[in-house]
């Protein structure tokens, strides 16, 4: 039975690594899956899927105004699995759309993002999932200053803390930390213990 879900975690808890992985799984049996990852992310490319430890795919881009219920429906094969990365940058209708190709067309989704922003704020896709996903897995990953699990995303420019700003401002290590609530709150804090 075809589902959607949700897989979400703080930066570095093995989101991209995780969907690769899936999709290798599948086509290793000779399952074809289809990619797709936000067109706002650029870092690599544009339809571009990249961890941090090298491996890339190419994906299929998605834009504000793609329909991704129509795309998957006028391919000329039927998917095992809708893979899809940078989840967190869908709209609304994209989650609606994504439901449909599992309620429609029997074709389960599986959506990789961030839950929550730099300012602890709910992105729109993220928000959506939450609320639609049929299952919901977070990925975990540890504090970048203690052993604590980590569930907010702290952005540093020039390193300092950031709190305030434009929700999308694309990044990974050199802008982003995973922390627990206390090191989101106090980044200054070192471990004590």
């Amino acid at each position: 039975m075809a589902q959607l879900f949700f897989k979400y975690g703080a930066m570095n808890s093995g989101k991209t690594i995780e969907i690769l992985k899936v999709a290798h799984n599948y086509e290793e049996q000779n399952k074809p899956v289809v990619l797709m990852t936000s067109g706002l992310d650029t870092r690599d490319g544009v339809g571009m899927i990249a961890s941090r430890i090298g491996l890339k795919r190419p994906a299929t881009p998605i834009f504000a105004d793609t329909n991704v219920y129509q795309y998957v429906k006028g391919l000329d094969y039927k998917p095992y699995c809708v893979l899809v990365d940078e989840s967190q940058f869908l709209q609304k209708h994209h989650v609606l759309e994504f439901a449909q190709v599992v309620d429609e067309l029997g074709i389960p989704v599986m959506a990789f993002g961030l839950k929550n922003d730099f300012r602890n704020e709910l992105f729109e896709g993220s928000k959506y999932l939450l609320l639609y996903a049929d299952k919901l897995e977070e990925l975990k990953t540890i504090c970048w200053f203690c052993h604590k699990k980590a569930t907010m995303n702290l952005h540093f420019i020039d390193g300092k803390p950031v709190y305030e700003g434009d929700q999308v401002q694309i990044g990974g290590n050199e802008a982003y930390y995973p922390v627990c609530r206390n090191h989101y709150l106090h980044p200054e804090i070192k471990e004590d213990e």
